[in-house]
C-alpha cells in the first residue's frame, strides 16, 4: 500500500490537522509523531506480520496505525478523543483491516472487544505511543486484564522506560519495575528524540519492548500480597525495609514479631532497603509473611 503518502511527515500532519480544524488537548497528552522511519523501526521491533493482530492505544491521526495496518493481519485502535474519530475514519479509509474503537482503554472490556472484532485468533501484540500522563495505569490495566498479549512495544517517557527495565540496586528500580517484570521481560529498544513530535514534548521518549514470560518470574502463594509488599517496600524511599513494614503494615508488637520471623525465614536483613531486593527475595519474603501472618 505504498502508494499512500505517509501521515507521519510534518507537512502531511499539518495538512490533516488543518483540514479537520483540529487543535491539541494538553489534558490528553497528545503529541503526534512526524518521522516515518521511527514508525518503521517500531513495527520492526514488534516483528509484526500477517500472522499477528495488533492493538493500538491512542492512535491520534493514524500515523502509527497505518504502519500497523500495512504489516499486521488486523488492527484495533482505541481512541478516547471524539474529535479524532472523523479524522481517523478519513485517514484510515484505505485500510479495511483497521477498526477504530471510540473508548477509554481503561474502561474497555478488552477481551470481549478483541473476540468480537478480530476475525481470527492470532497472537496479539500491543503497539502504541502511550500518553505520558497515563502510561503506568494503561500498562498495569493490560497486564492485569487476562488478555493473552504476546508482546508490547510501547513508546513512553524515557524516565518511565528506565524505571520499568531497571535492575535491583539502581536508583530507577522500584515497585513499577517489579510489577511489570513479574509478567514480562523488559528491554529498552531505542530512544526517540523529542524533536520528532508535534507539539514537541519536554523530554525524550523510549521504545520499550515487553515480551510475555511463559510463567511469572517468581512463584508466589498470594499475588495480591506480593504486590502490596513490593509497593510497601518503596513507600518511604530512603528508609529501610523494616521501617517501611512498620509504616505500611503497623507498629503493633504482634506485627513486629511477624516481620522479624518472616525476614529471618526469608534470610533478609531488616536494615536493607527495598531497592536492593531482587524479585526472588521479595517473593521469599511475601511467601514467608503470608505463611506466618498473625
Amino acid at each position: 500500500m505504498s502508494e499512500y503518502k505517509d501521515i507521519a511527515t510534518p507537512s502531511r500532519t499539518r495538512e490533516i490537522l488543518k483540514e479537520h480544524g483540529f487543535s491539541f488537548k494538553k489534558s490528553l497528552g497528545q503529541n503526534f509523531l512526524t518521522e516515518p522511519n521511527i514508525l518503521r523501526r517500531i513495527v520492526e521491533t514488534a516483528e509484526l506480520d500477517e500472522n499477528s493482530n495488533a492493538i493500538e492505544i491512542g492512535p491520534g491521526i493514524g500515523a502509527l496505525t497505518e504502519h500497523l495496518a500495512r504489516n499486521a493481519k488486523e488492527v484495533i485502535a482505541f481512541e478516547i478523543d471524539d474529535r479524532l474519530i472523523p479524522v481517523l475514519e478519513d485517514t484510515m479509509s484505505p485500510y479495511p483491516n483497521v477498526q477504530i474503537v471510540h473508548q477509554d482503554i481503561l474502561k474497555a472490556d478488552i477481551i470481549k472487544t478483541t473476540q468480537e472484532l478480530f476475525s481470527e485468533k492470532l497472537p496479539i501484540k500491543v503497539i502504541a505511543n502511550l500518553p505520558y500522563y497515563i502510561t503506568t495505569p494503561i500498562l498495569m490495566h493490560l497486564l492485569a486484564s487476562d488478555l493473552e498479549i504476546q508482546e508490547m512495544v510501547v513508546m513512553m517517557q524515557k524516565e518511565v522506560a528506565d524505571r520499568i527495565s531497571a535492575v535491583p540496586g539502581t536508583k530507577a528500580y522500584g515497585s513499577l519495575s517489579i510489577a511489570v517484570q513479574y509478567y514480562m521481560h523488559a528491554k529498552t529498544a531505542f530512544i526517540v528524540p523529542k524533536t520528532v513530535f508535534v507539539p514537541q514534548p519536554n523530554v525524550d521518549s523510549a521504545i520499550l519492548k515487553l515480551t510475555k514470560r511463559d510463567k511469572p518470574a517468581v512463584e508466589v502463594v498470594d499475588e495480591d500480597f506480593f504486590f502490596r509488599l513490593t509497593k510497601a517496600a518503596f513507600e518511604l524511599r530512603r528508609k529501610t525495609l523494616w521501617n517501611n513494614l512498620l509504616h505500611v503494615f503497623g507498629k503493633e508488637d504482634v506485627n513486629k514479631q511477624w516481620y522479624e520471623q518472616a525476614l529471618a525465614q526469608a534470610q533478609i536483613d531488616p536494615k536493607r532497603r527495598g531497592e536492593t531486593l531482587s524479585l526472588q527475595e521479595f517473593a521469599n519474603l511475601a511467601n514467608a509473611m503470608v505463611a506466618l501472618r498473625p
